[in-house]
C-alpha cells in the first residue's frame, strides 16, 4: 500500500481548525479507497511561534520539509503582528524557498450553493485561475529609507524574468489544453506598466504560438474583473501576475458564494520538492474558535493534493462527496446561509464519502 507523508501545518487562526477537519477527510478517503494511506506531521509554526521566538519557522524550516510528499497548510496572520512579518516569515517563505512557482486556484459553483450572481451567470462560473508565484509585484525587491522623516520613501520593485514568464505560461497552456474548452485568458496591465508587463504580453505571446490548438486572448485587469461578473461563461483558464491574480482568484471565490470554499495549491511542476496546498480563506481571527468556520475550502484543497499525489480516483471521490453535501443543503456554515458548525460539515462529508462513486 502507498503511503503518502504529508507535513500538516495549520498555522493561525481558522487554520488550525480546517486542516484538522481536512486530515479527517483525507483519512476517511484513503480508507474508502484502499489503496494508499495518508501520514500526518503536524507543525505548529506560526504566529505562536513567532511571539515565543522571534520567528514564524525554524531557521531550518525548509529542511526539514524537504522530505515529505506534500504540505497541507491553514493560513497565516495574527492582528498584533505586520501581516508583512507573517506573510514573508512563513507562507513565502516556504513558496519561494521551494520554487512553487505556479500557483493554481480553481473555481466553480458548487451544487445548492447561491453566490450574487443570478443564478444563469453563477453556474456559468468553471474557471482556473493561474497565477505565477515567484516573481512580479511580489518579488521582494525594494527598502524603506528615511524612515521618520519627511523624506522617507517606501518602494516595491515589480520583477519580470522571460524565464519567469516562460515557465507559469506554459504550465497555464498546458492546464488549458487539458480542460475541454481550450480557452486561455492572458491578463496584463501593459498600457500602464510599460516594461514588465510589456515583457509578459511578449513572452506569453511566444510561448501560446507553441498551441496552435489553444484559442488565446489577452486582456486588461481592469476590464477582467468586469468581465468575470458580466460575462462568467467567457472565461475558462487565466494566467496573470501574482497581484493581479491574488486579487481575482479571490474576487472568483466571492462570486462562486464564500471566500471558506476556495482552495489553491502551490506547486512546483518540476517535482523537485514537495509542492503547498492551502485553502485562501486566511486567518479569520473574527470567527476563530467559534467552531464556524467553513472547511469545504480545505477539503477542496486536499482533493487538489491527492490528485497532485497520483490519486485522482480519491480527488474524484472526495469531491463527489463535497457536492453531494452541498446539494443537499441542509448541513452548511452561516457563511454560506446556514448553521451547521465545523465539525457537523466534516462529519457530513465524511459519511458522504462512503456512497461517493471515484
Amino acid at each position: 500500500m502507498r503511503t503518502h507523508r504529508i507535513a500538516s501545518m495549520g498555522g493561525d487562526g481558522i487554520g488550525p481548525e480546517v486542516i484538522a477537519a481536512a486530515e479527517h477527510v483525507l483519512a476517511a478517503v484513503a480508507k474508502a479507497e484502499g489503496s494508499f494511506s495518508v501520514d500526518f506531521t503536524r507543525f505548529d509554526w506560526g504566529s505562536a511561534m513567532y511571539r515565543a521566538t522571534g520567528r514564524m519557522m525554524p531557521e531550518d524550516g525548509l529542511a526539514q520539509l524537504e522530505g515529505f510528499d506534500a504540505i497541507l497548510f491553514g493560513a497565516v496572520g495574527a492582528p498584533d503582528i505586520p501581516d508583512d512579518v507573517t506573510l514573508w516569515g512563513l507562507r513565502l517563505a516556504i513558496c519561494q524557498g521551494f520554487d512553487q512557482f505556479a500557483n493554481v486556484r480553481p473555481t466553480r459553483l458548487l451544487p445548492g450553493v447561491r453566490g450574487p450572481l443570478r443564478e444563469e451567470l453563477g453556474r456559468q462560473i468553471d474557471w482556473v485561475i493561474v497565477r505565477e508565484n515567484s516573481e512580479g509585484e511580489y518579488a521582494g525587491v525594494g527598502g524603506r529609507a528615511h524612515r521618520g522623516l519627511p523624506i522617507e520613501v517606501g518602494m516595491d520593485v515589480a520583477v519580470f524574468t522571460r524565464a519567469g514568464i516562460e515557465r507559469i505560461c506554459r504550465h497555464a497552456c498546458e492546464l488549458a489544453m487539458a480542460r475541454p474548452r481550450r480557452l486561455l485568458t492572458v491578463v496584463t496591465k501593459s498600457n500602464a506598466q510599460r516594461h514588465g508587463m510589456v515583457l509578459w504580453d511578449e513572452v506569453c505571446a511566444e510561448v501560446c504560438a507553441a498551441y496552435p490548438a489553444l484559442t488565446v486572448d489577452r486582456m486588461l485587469v481592469d476590464a477582467m474583473t468586469a468581465r468575470m461578473v458580466m460575462k462568467p461563461g467567457s472565461v475558462d483558464t487565466v494566467v496573470a501576475s501574482n497581484l493581479h491574480a491574488d486579487i481575482l482568484s479571490d474576487l472568483a471565490s466571492a462570486l462562486a458564494g464564500s471566500l471558506g470554499i476556495g482552495a489553491t495549491a502551490n506547486v512546483d511542476p518540476t517535482r523537485r520538492r514537495p509542492s503547498m496546498f492551502e485553502p485562501i480563506h486566511g486567518s479569520a481571527f473574527d470567527i476563530t474558535g467559534k467552531g464556524i468556520a467553513n472547511p469545504l475550502g480545505s477539503f477542496w484543497t486536499g482533493a487538489m493534493m491527492l490528485d497532485h499525489l497520483g490519486e485522482p480516483a480519491a480527488a474524484r471521490r472526495l469531491m463527489a462527496a463535497v457536492e453531494a453535501v452541498t446539494a443537499r443543503g441542509a448541513v452548511l456554515t452561516p457563511d454560506l446561509g446556514g448553521t451547521a458548525t465545523t465539525g457537523q460539515v466534516t462529519e457530513a462529508v465524511i459519511a458522504a464519502i462512503g456512497g461517493a462513486n471515484a
